[in-house]
């Protein structure tokens, strides 16, 4: 059996360049495979970790996964704001051990800001309950101080002391910028691998602020409050986003959750975020299997090519086979000799586009975590990547066996009979 694996890998080697390019083929199809099962399972635990140790996402009735989205992953926008006395109601509930705010709605140079408390920073947890840390600097402590998460600080190149000007709106359109009332940076956070990252903090008064000379979203013609006399003005807000809950007993969510679900004041919607993500990836569970599927189909358009070129080059090979088969070879030998060329092209397909995928992580990862939130990285082969590398040698082996039984099938006579 030795000798085979000799054989037919001299044989692979004297025609490389046709295999060569079926080659190509089959590791670009395997990198796209395990690429969309890596992007897949980032994705989900990404999305997992952006929050832990908080019970309850209020805001107002929508979806629970549009409010999830909103308030947690910055995507979206809210269809509906909840009212600042409502959110006062709520952390006044013996129930709650704390309450922090979120206003949205504002961007600073493609990046989401948010508007929230200095509790921010002592209650929200990400992963397995980490708190926020602070790189450089402290939190947001005057109306116009702001603190960066630390893709924005990367990405745009800002250090403390800096100045930004805030954009209305989030996307962030030519002529709504707040000029007249800049910001200054002190504080940028550590890395999350969350939405956080992606995102400008300021206070709940500065929003108000920002916005004290604006109506119907633009700016009130002849008419501007200039930076040092906002606070003469009553910076309270009136409508916020939605808001982070954190219970003093976790037994007690679902009676929190019906009586955010029965206030009287406005309607109000409670979800608890672990079952906001459930259904979430309900929804997109039907993308997640056509791209597989599509990734499948690439695989299988590879290995049909690789089966096409075999035996394209088998009448051209009959002579070959025929002088092995003078020399002693057994028909079985032959069978075996074809079934290894394919095997072998197809686990080093699989080998190389495991290799390049590594690459693309290095290289690609970081785009793919400043502008999707997903933590792409570099690593060792999962248990479910190696299931699907098994399934792609498997169905190479069993495409193989087709040019190694057509060689099977061909008769020492048809090989060495001369064609006319």
């Amino acid at each position: 059996m030795r000798h085979l694996f000799a054989l037919a890998a001299r044989s692979a080697w004297n025609r490389r360049l046709t295999l060569g390019m079926t080659l190509v083929a089959v590791l670009l199809s395997v990198t796209m495979l395990l690429g969309v099962e890596r992007i897949r399972h980032d994705a989900r635990s990404g999305f997992a970790h952006s929050v832990s140790g908080t019970d309850l996402i209020v805001g107002a009735r929508t979806s629970p996964v549009q409010l999830m989205l909103y308030a947690v992953f910055r995507l979206g926008e809210a269809t509906n704001n909840m009212r600042w006395q409502s959110y006062l109601d709520l952390a006044a509930n013996p129930a709650v051990a704390w309450a922090v705010p979120l206003s949205l709605g504002d961007s600073h140079r493609g990046f989401p800001v948010l508007g929230t408390s200095a509790a921010y920073f002592e209650h929200f947890r990400y992963g397995d309950e980490h708190p926020l840390r602070f790189t450089a600097g402290v939190p947001f402590a005057g109306v116009f101080d702001a603190v960066l998460g630390a893709e924005v600080a990367h990405q745009l190149g800002y250090r403390l002391g800096d100045h930004i000007v805030l954009a209305h709106g989030i996307g962030g359109v030519l002529g709504a910028e707040h000029q007249d009332k800049p910001f200054v940076i002190t504080g940028i956070l550590a890395p999350t691998g969350t939405p956080v990252d992606r995102t400008v903090h300021i206070g709940l008064a500065a929003m108000e602020a920002i916005h004290l000379d604006w109506a119907g979203g633009a700016p009130l013609p002849g008419f501007a409050i200039p930076p040092q006399y906002v606070q003469k003005f009553d910076l309270t807000p009136k409508e916020i986003t939605a808001v982070l809950v954190g219970l003093k007993s976790r037994a007690g969510v679902f009676k929190m959750q019906r009586f955010i679900a029965d206030y009287r004041n406005e309607a109000l919607l409670a979800v608890l975020p672990g079952v906001a993500l459930t259904q979430l990836w309900q929804v997109m569970g039907m993308v997640e299997q056509a791209l597989l599927a599509v990734s499948a189909m690439v695989v299988a358009v590879g290995l049909a090519g690789l089966v096409a070129v075999v035996l394209a080059g088998l009448n051209e090979r009959r002579r070959e086979l025929a002088i092995l088969r003078s020399v002693g070879a057994r028909p079985l030998d032959v069978f075996v000799l074809l079934t290894l060329e394919g095997l072998f092209v197809t686990v080093l397909g699989c080998v190389l586009g495991v290799a390049l995928l590594a690459a693309l992580a290095a290289v690609v990862g970081p785009q793919i975590q400043a502008h999707y939130g997903i933590e792409v990285l570099p690593r060792f082969v999962s248990v479910d990547e190696l299931r699907l590398l098994a399934a792609v040698v498997g169905v190479g082996l069993l495409a193989s066996l087709v040019p190694g039984y057509r060689a099977y099938k061909l008769s020492l006579a048809d090989g060495l009979t001369p064609r006319l």
